[in-house]
């Protein structure tokens, strides 16, 4: 019996692509494409779901870790693997936190999607060892420290040094120096553009915690 497929995917040429890949074998079989993280349980629910292909941000504003989350946790039979096309480090961590089984760039294909599928659906678990290199400004994410990213993050939710500063229990002129550092490693004008700039390159993204 092949195994059955839900894919979890808001773009039409990644679902197209996943729908062409299990079309090529007689191992997978397709039993939904749906364009929502919050009914993907709903589909599991239902029964008959082997594997979830799930896309971690959505156009309506849900998103797939979170979605990820709640079927390992009532369906831990079932496996799941995230696919996303943004470098955000945040994913990669969380994935592993939530026990997602597997984790896939759509743009850098070390591997091929459907080994990663099999080798899944085979009891492994497969990762990379760290988001692609993406650039902002003048720099790489690679040349970031964790508390610059922390504070990155903050910044393209909006919230203000003080705000930053008694979530991470650090003084506004601590948050100011580091919002200073990466102005400076980006060579970007302002915090205002720090943050724009962040997020549409996908190295954060506001409300996936």
């Amino acid at each position: 019996m092949p195994y059955k497929v839900l894919v979890v995917d808001d773009q039409i040429v990644p679902r197209q692509l996943f729908e062409n890949i299990i079309a090529t074998t007689e191992r997978y079989q397709l039993a939904a494409c749906i364009e929502s993280a919050r009914i993907a349980d709903v589909y599991c629910a239902r029964g008959g779901i082997d594997l979830v292909l799930m896309d971690v941000v959505m156009h309506d504003g849900s998103n797939g870790l979170d979605a990820a989350a709640r079927i390992k946790k009532s369906y831990p039979k079932i496996k799941v693997i995230i696919v996303t096309s943004l470098p955000d480090a945040l994913f990669l961590q969380r994935a592993r936190e939530i026990g997602v089984d597997s984790f896939w760039y759509k743009e850098v294909q070390a591997i091929p999607m459907l080994e990663i599928m099999d080798r899944t659906m085979a009891g492994e678990h497969i990762f990379p060892d760290a988001p692609p290199v993406s650039q902002l400004g003048m720099a790489k994410n690679t040349e970031f420290t964790n508390r610059e990213m922390e504070i990155l993050r903050y910044l393209a939710e909006g919230l203000t040094d003080k705000e930053i500063a008694d979530i991470l229990f650090v003084s506004p002129a601590t948050v100011r120096y580091h919002v200073n550092n990466l102005i400076s490693k980006t060579g970007l004008k302002s915090r205002t553009e720090l943050a724009v700039n962040a997020v549409q390159c996908g190295i954060t993204t506001p409300g996936i915690k």
